[in-house]
């Protein structure tokens, strides 16, 4: 077997580059569906179009269904549940994108709680400069972006980072039909919370209310944003080491608030430019130092020229 390259080639770039501008502009097709849809069967109708038809084309991964029920409940429920009610007028769509990366964060502690792995000091100077960030917006918050909607988008990332150590234990699993058979267990209990909690008549009215845009949205979520997205991204992720992909979703909130900016007229205000600017340096510190590290250690390896010497 021929060893991975070290860097991704322009073309692979530019694949990563559309995926991680699919994941960033979804934010603002997630606010087109919410205008006529409940966030509950919002997010039950996205994974169940991500489950049919791909379900009948794509096998079960040879994984316990209990791993798949664990990551679907986390993902569904969890995540994207609790994102979509964040985003339903309580945190705007580029904020939104920002926050939800410190699912790094959460992932790096539940790694640390289950598995006993060491934290490392650059990874507390990360988490130290994200912090700083989220505490400048928790400090503006206001009518469009309140301490609600703030919490509920951190605990979406944590359910993110809980699914993230789930699909670690099946590391040989194909990601899309894993993501695919995953989304069964989404479905149901998204279902049932939006009949408890956003009741009949209001899903009865967001149904009649939703024109094509909604339904389109609904499948964006499930066609672009998951089969593309996933399927691109573990097919990159099997080609090259995950230093050279992980990286290149620090464009993710760069698309998330740029496009929330341009469709939306979402304000970029200086505090807002600063609290990005934060998070974005602490993401790029957990990413970027080990690689950083390693490649200043095999420069200060080299062997001296003999005029050097």
């Amino acid at each position: 077997m021929s060893a991975q390259p070290d860097s991704l080639s322009w073309r692979h770039a530019l694949l990563a580059l559309a995926v991680t501008a699919v994941w960033g502009s979804n934010f603002v097709v997630i606010h087109a569906a919410l205008e006529h849809l409940p966030p509950l069967l919002f997010a039950a109708l996205r994974f169940a179009f991500s489950l049919l038809p791909a379900a009948l084309f794509l096998k079960r991964p040879a994984v316990p269904w209990r791993n798949l029920a664990a990551y679907g409940l986390l993902v569904g429920a969890g995540q994207f549940g609790l994102l979509y009610i964040a985003m339903n007028g309580h945190i705007t769509p580029g904020l939104a994108s920002l926050v939800v990366q410190t699912q790094v964060f959460f992932t790096i502690g539940l790694a640390t709680m289950i598995s006993g792995e060491r934290v490392r000091p650059f990874q507390v100077l990360a988490l130290i400069v994200t912090l700083a960030g989220v505490g400048i917006i928790l400090h503006h918050t206001d009518k469009t972006t309140t301490a609600l909607g703030l919490g509920l988008v951190l605990v979406a990332a944590a359910a993110w980072a809980g699914s993230n150590i789930v699909v670690r234990a099946t590391p040989n699993a194909d990601m899309l039909a894993y993501v695919v058979w995953a989304s069964l267990f989404a479905v149901p209990p998204l279902l049932a919370f939006s009949l408890a909690f956003e009741g009949w008549p209001q899903i009865r009215a967001g149904l009649a209310s939703a024109d094509a845009a909604t339904w389109g949205a609904v499948l964006w979520q499930a066609i672009g944003n998951t089969l593309f997205g996933y399927a691109m991204w573990g097919w990159l992720l099997s080609r090259y080491p995950v230093a050279a992909v992980a990286p290149m979703a620090l464009m993710v909130p760069v698309f998330g608030m740029g496009s929330s900016a341009l469709v939306l007229g979402e304000p970029l205000q200086s505090w807002k430019l600063q609290a990005a600017g934060l998070v974005m340096t602490g993401l790029a510190i957990n990413l970027l130092w080990p690689r950083l590290r390693a490649r200043l250690a095999a420069v200060t390896s080299l062997p001296l020229p003999p005029s050097a010497r």
